[in-house]
């Protein structure tokens, strides 16, 4: 069975970046089960997977517009320090924020007397992403699946 929209895919993956570092894996853990087509990954991820079948593998380097896009300027902001309850704000830090009507996950990305600047862009904006991926599985979505947009069961969302 090919891998095309409406298809549970489990895959076995390693990222890394542009100098080889791991950035993330699913070695030692279950495969990742997602819903082809649903927006579950990165769209220059699932575009490499369309087609491919179980037992095929690719290297797939995919280019910060199809990854997690190029990082925006406008998503750093120095912030009073005093916004922050705790004392000892580390760079590296990341806290829940509101704005625009949505939560996102900033980084603190420098700290000093008076202010503490955030960065609200993700962590892997503007870089280029390289994946080997094993395809372990390919199934028909079940129509539950389907109509929640996300895979259930081993790999998947539990309800």
């Amino acid at each position: 069975m090919q891998i095309e929209d409406q298809k549970v895919v489990s895959i076995e993956y390693t990222l890394t970046d542009g100098e080889g570092n791991v950035i993330d894996s699913s070695n030692g853990r279950e495969p990742l089960a997602y819903l082809h087509g649903a927006g579950n990954i990165i769209p220059g991820l699932e575009k490499a997977l369309t087609g491919k079948s179980t037992g095929d593998s690719l290297t797939a380097n995919i280019p910060p517009g199809d990854a997690y896009g190029e990082k925006d300027p406008q998503l750093v902001q120095a912030v009073p320090r005093d916004r922050f309850p705790a004392n000892d704000i580390k760079v590296g830090m990341q806290f829940q924020a509101q704005g625009g009507g949505q939560s996102r996950v900033v980084t603190v990305v420098k700290v000093d007397p008076d202010n503490v600047t955030i960065d609200a862009n993700h962590p892997l904006a503007g870089q280029t992403l390289n994946f080997d991926v094993k395809v372990v599985d390919v199934r028909d979505a079940t129509q539950e699946e389907l109509s929640h947009g996300h895979v259930h069961g081993a790999g998947g969302h539990e309800h």
